[in-house]
């Protein structure tokens, strides 16, 4: 009987390491699911988010502020006015000179990311340099009050390995684009506007401009953001559209 009893204990000693091992997988596959920067490093190194597999017919609107104030306001009003979320990338230089414009970008519920400090090609740059731009851009949102602004978008939308693992060892995350219509370019109302509708689907993450060399954006989301949400699709921040979906990323060119 002695015998009997421990060898029932061994058994459900065995079987109790193997149903905590267990629950602690399942723990850390949730984590990892639902960590937002798991999403960036993969077996080939950290990568750059274009667009997201998303079935809950959800897409980012993004746009890039690097200097100007005068368009900003219209497209704001606008967004408001659709009741509209979107994702600002803005320069460091261009919010420490402008800082109640990316006060109120947050407080119309909008999310914050930045473009480094100086709107500079980091590929054009010693990659030391392009630290110290970071850092201090980094800087620069911790005394605005934003001490938490992860995602990062490199100048001109330019990156490569050593500029991707360098973002990923300072905890940005680089995001990209999949639509572009070349707003800045002003190529005409229609045009961005029947670009970004027939090429737009859920999970993609879309770029547009705030800085003051757009001049016809504006004008085109009045057409867009009723368009594309007529069509079942519905605008949520870039934190939110990569948090429950699986991402898609840039290879390194």
């Amino acid at each position: 009987m002695q015998f009997f009893h421990v060898w029932e204990w061994t058994r459900f000693k065995k079987w109790g390491l193997i149903i905590v091992a267990a629950l602690f997988c399942a723990v850390f596959l949730y984590v990892e699911k639902e960590t937002v920067f798991s999403v960036f490093s993969t077996d080939k190194g950290p990568r750059a988010l274009t667009s997201a597999e998303n079935n809950e017919k959800e897409l980012s609107l993004t746009f890039n502020i690097s200097w100007g104030k005068e368009e900003v306001h219209p497209i704001l009003d606008t967004l408001k006015e659709y009741e509209t979320t979107a994702t600002f990338f803005v320069s460091g230089e261009w919010a420490e000179n402008h800082p109640k414009i990316v006060d109120r970008i947050v407080e119309d519920g909008h999310e914050l990311g930045m473009l480094g400090y100086r709107y500079k090609s980091y590929i054009q740059q010693d990659i030391n340099q392009v630290k110290k731009d970071l850092l201090y851009a980094k800087e620069v949102f911790r005394k605005l009050g934003y001490e938490d602004v992860p995602l990062l978008r490199t100048p001109n939308g330019h990156f490569n390995k050593e500029v991707l693992t360098l973002a990923d060892q300072l905890q940005f995350q680089v995001i990209q684009w999949s639509v572009n219509p070349h707003d800045w370019e002003n190529p005409g109302v229609d045009h961005i506007v029947d670009y970004v509708m027939k090429e737009t689907k859920e999970g993609d993450i879309i770029l547009l401009h705030a800085s003051d060399s757009v001049k016809q954006t504006n004008q085109a989301l009045e057409t867009i953001l009723p368009g594309l949400k007529n069509k079942g699709l519905q605008f949520v921040s870039v934190s939110e559209l990569i948090a429950k979906t699986d991402a898609k990323s840039a290879p390194i060119e």
